[in-house]
């Protein structure tokens, strides 16, 4: 069945599709299930680590915010009903479906009320620019067990941990061609993971999508459900055909490469960078072929447990996370943010071309990593901008740095400019500000109707 707005239909074509790997693969070594809590292991030589949480911090309270954003409802906004899979939970920020253990772990918790409605947790990583550099390599790892149901108690199960292309931020109808890579996935509680690439078009093309270019393995020693393993995922520039390897425990058990497809495709899928998804689904089209979904039998309140997730890079052109790679006083096109909520972009209509962001509304934000004001304090802030507000309706376009919660640097207020496409340039005060910082844009309005689209912004002293 084919998913015309993309994301996820995929999961899964018929059984047989999925079947057919099993042949492939050779017993897998035992090792020894591992403690329930470990740091991340500090980086090989020849790597550095451009991301880490450790999910350090009190008991029943949510995650860093500042790393991780939620998935509220069930679709993005405009995006395919049902997360696009046919899972049929309800995600929330709620401590019930997602918290901190207080012994460093996450939980993510499904959980069915007395109407047997399910609600659940995703959560994706604010940093959309996870890729390898140019002749490099990348590592994502999480260590995690698995949701500890199984059999006809765990009917309906899916969680995973996965990433998908940076364009699809915002967007949300560009799936398969964007890339996604499946690091784990695993449904009905059986002790397996899935790996898997979705690229090309939907259905069909160079990744057989709905299914994705996929292998699966058991996990080595105690199962995916009884014990912790580490599930990784090896993006190889240095190699040529490019390469990306799955791994569970150090143990290599899928790849793909670049020689399987056209140039386009694999450039169109893996030429941005990514950001990285945890979830638990329940119900859907993985779960369907291979066994049924959610009914009676399916108990409720059995977590995903995750350890850390970290991200290293190895090779030419490795930073850590990006400072410095934006100048201040030169513009800084709003669509090419790191990371975003709420937002979307467009085509601007006019001579200048280019794109905007838009259907901004109280609450949304922006962030652009890395942002040098040199030694020499800035003291003002001008933006682009355009409003087809209705009347009545305006709101402030605030610069934060840092991170979201601290205190505007400064601010201006913004209505009806003549239409959404009607450009001004409007100039603000700030405070004095000097270095490196992360920079975001927030939007602080007192009606919940869009009221702004930004083009571009810089800053002056």
């Amino acid at each position: 069945m084919s998913d015309p707005s993309g994301i996820h239909r995929r999961r899964r074509s018929p059984r047989r599709a999925l079947l057919a790997v099993l042949g492939t693969l050779g017993l897998m070594a035992a090792v020894a299930a591992p403690s329930a809590n470990a740091s991340a292991p500090p980086p090989p030589s020849g790597w550095t680590q451009v991301f880490l949480d450790d999910f350090n911090g009190a008991a029943n309270t949510g995650v860093n915010t500042s790393n991780w954003q939620y998935d509220i409802g069930t679709s993005y906004p405009g995006g395919p009903a049902n997360w696009g899979t046919g899972e049929v939970e309800t995600m929330t920020n709620s401590t019930d479906n997602v918290s901190l253990d207080g012994n460093g772990n996450l939980r993510i918790t499904p959980l069915r009320d007395s109407a047997g409605r399910w609600t659940s947790g995703r959560i994706e990583t604010v940093r959309t620019d996870f890729q390898p550099p140019a002749g490099g390599k990348l590592r994502i790892e999480g260590r995690i067990q698995m949701p500890n149901v199984t059999g006809t108690a765990a009917e309906g199960y899916w969680p995973a941990f996965w990433t998908l292309g940076a364009p699809y931020r915002g967007n949300y109808q560009n799936w398969p061609s964007v890339g996604e890579l499946d690091i784990m996935e695993n449904v009905q509680g059986m002790n397996r993971v899935w790996a898997t690439m979705h690229c090309g078009t939907n259905p069909g093309g160079p990744c057989n999508e709905t299914t994705g270019l996929g292998n699966y393995t058991a996990c080595p020693g105690s199962t995916c459900q009884s014990g912790f393993h580490t599930y990784t995922m090896e993006w190889d520039r240095s190699v040529s055909p490019e390469t990306i390897r799955f791994y569970v425990d150090g143990t290599q058990f899928h790849s793909v490469n670049a020689g399987q497809m056209d140039a386009a495709t694999w450039s169109n899928a893996t030429n941005h960078g990514f950001f990285i998804i945890l979830n638990v689904a329940m119900g859907g089209a993985f779960p369907d072929a291979l066994g049924g979904g959610l009914d009676g039998d399916t108990q409720p309140g059995r977590p995903m447990v995750v350890d850390y997730v970290q991200v290293l890079s190895s090779g030419s052109g490795t930073t850590p996370p990006p400072t410095g790679n934006r100048d201040a006083y030169s513009a800084i096109q709003a669509e090419s943010y790191d990371g975003q909520g709420g937002v979307s972009t467009e085509s601007t209509a006019d001579s200048g071309g280019g794109q905007n962001i838009g259907a901004v509304a109280n609450g949304d934000w922006a962030l652009y990593r890395g942002v040098d004001f040199g030694s020499a304090a800035a003291t003002q802030f001008v933006a682009r901008v355009a409003s087809g507000a209705a009347g009545g309706v305006s709101g402030l376009v605030e610069v934060r740095l840092d991170s979201r919660t601290n205190a505007p640097v400064g601010s201006f207020a913004v209505g009806n400019t003549g239409g959404w496409q009607s450009w001004r340039t409007i100039p603000a005060n700030i405070s004095g500000v000097t270095g490196t910082h992360d920079v975001y844009l927030t939007f602080t309005s007192g009606q919940p109707a869009d009221f702004v689209n930004v083009n571009w912004f810089n800053f002056g002293r």
